[in-house]
């Protein structure tokens, strides 16, 4: 047998040997354990077990949080670092063993209790979602959305939209979002439910098929080996990745009749890029509401989630007790991005800095997005329009 092979069956042996499955944690006494969430903020943030105790892998030991008396089940994104921590912490004495298929393995088992509940009772989930937006999320949701719609012009009557949804709660909330447009809209439009399969795992890809089912978001699914194609590209795989996406996604909306495909960017996205811009790529930019296709004719990208905050976002999931994937890609989908701070994005990093000035000063996050919409010329030294660079000196003699 080839040597691979082998190291494969042994790390397979040494999963099911320290991992325990979530059947077996359902059939025991709640009280007899305790979870260890060993993801970082980032994919808590998109969701977590409840009652799971957050802590980061090197802060475990001794940590007040954590009832040593009851065994540990160590929890990642997919069960696989959590197989590492378990043996290690096993070799220290500490009674503990991984989940078997970490986070998401929980979230399938989660939403098929709820499915079956729900059948057996009566009304509608995806009702009561809806009915969450017209009336708790109206001023912090509803009204942003119709407000960005409005303001920049992304909806015309005629218009044919594919919806693309990545499978997170912002493209989630944007595809109830529009069948509640289209519920109440003044004009003739058409919207499509699109769903790239880049080669999601099929936990992944059960996740997000289930998550439509139950929220009743007619999906339209369709595949392609983008995750294959930039798996073993070393230099900016995330940036080429998202550019091979919306190629796909603009072509197969084109093969249906669409003239937008439109993305659930929202406020925060928008601010965090034009920090990002100035701190990382020396110019400034923003995210635009919409945006004319070059590649792709008569196509246009829109944004109506624009003026959605993040949080507002965050409470609408929590409230309705929903759970979505984080990142569905190749490179975290083995795990070998868990609590590696190595590979903490620019982003998140913009992020955090946002948060530190806000203690500072309420006021950035609304300065930041106003400054793109109130830049004078006369104080610019160069600017860039329709990739021609102007320079302040061609008129200043003038």
């Amino acid at each position: 047998m080839h040597r691979y092979q082998k190291n494969k069956i042994r790390l397979r042996r040494q999963e099911k040997e320290m991992s325990i499955s979530i059947e077996e944690l359902n059939r025991m006494n709640p009280d007899s354990y305790q979870i260890i969430d060993i993801r970082d903020e980032t994919e808590i943030g998109h969701g977590a077990i409840p009652g799971a105790v957050a802590v980061a892998t090197e802060e475990i030991e001794g940590n007040e949080k954590i009832d040593f008396s009851k065994k540990l089940v160590i929890c990642c994104s997919r069960g696989k670092y959590s197989v590492d921590v378990a043996e290690e912490l096993s070799e220290k004495g500490i009674d503990a063993e991984s989940l078997e298929g970490g986070y998401i393995a929980w979230l399938i088992d989660n939403m098929k209790q709820k499915e079956a509940a729900e059948k057996a009772g009566e009304g509608s989930f995806a009702k009561d979602v809806e009915q969450s937006l017209r009336k708790k999320f109206r001023k912090s949701i509803w009204c942003k959305f119709t407000k960005a719609i409005n303001e920049y012009e992304l909806v015309k009557p005629g218009d044919k939209i594919a919806v693309c949804i990545s499978g997170g709660k912002d493209s989630m909330l944007m595809a109830k979002l529009f069948q509640e447009l289209k519920r109440h809209n003044k004009f003739d439009f058409e919207v499509k439910f699109l769903v790239m399969d880049p080669g999601y795992s099929p936990a992944n890809r059960q996740v997000i098929e289930e998550n439509a089912k139950r929220l009743e978001i007619p999906i339209e699914i369709f595949e392609s080996d983008i995750f294959e194609s930039v798996y073993n590209v070393e230099k900016s795989p995330c940036y080429l990745c998202a550019r091979m996406r919306r190629g796909y996604l603009y072509s197969h909306a084109q093969k249906m009749g669409c003239n937008k495909i439109a993305l659930g960017h929202h406020y925060d996205d928008v601010i965090e890029t034009i920090l990002m811009g100035m701190l990382y790529s020396a110019q400034f930019q923003t995210m635009m509401p919409k945006l004319h296709s070059t590649n792709f004719e008569g196509m246009e990208l829109i944004r109506p989630l624009y003026l959605v905050r993040e949080d507002a976002i965050k409470a609408w999931r929590d409230y309705n007790d929903l759970h979505f994937i984080q990142c569905a890609c190749k490179f975290t989908d083995t795990c070998t991005t868990c609590n590696n701070e190595e590979n903490q994005s620019k982003r998140m990093e913009t992020k955090e800095l946002i948060a530190r000035l806000k203690k500072v000063n309420p006021y950035v996050e609304g300065n930041i997005f106003k400054s793109v919409e109130n830049v004078n010329l006369d104080t610019i030294v160069a600017y860039k329009q329709k990739g021609v660079k102007h320079h302040f000196l061609d008129e200043y003699d003038r």
